[in-house]
């Protein structure tokens, strides 16, 4: 039996991450990802772009207050590249 793909954008360490994050939070802002991530702004900058382009996030710029704010929320796209992802990773696991 062949061995099905991983979704190659979800296989980032820190685009699994974010996604990961995102799953589980109605929304979740720049800062809080960076403190989850351990990452530098510019590389989660870099992925939250690649998985915006992909249609698995939305993100929203504003302000709180006067500093700016980013935030992040999975969408229907997300949620479903995320759930195959578990799905085909758990049929390696289980082989």
């Amino acid at each position: 039996m062949k061995y099905q793909e991983l979704d190659p954008l979800l296989h980032s360490e820190l685009r699994l991450a974010i996604i990961s994050i995102l799953i589980s939070a109605e929304s979740a802002d720049f800062s809080y990802i960076k403190e989850a991530t351990g990452a530098t702004s510019g590389n989660i900058s870099v992925q939250l772009e690649k998985l915006k382009t992909a249609g698995y996030i939305e993100i929203e710029k504003g302000y709180k207050g006067k500093m700016p704010q980013t935030t992040c929320k999975i969408t229907q796209t997300g949620v479903e590249a995320f759930n195959a992802y578990v799905s085909v990773l758990k049929r390696y696991i289980e082989r």
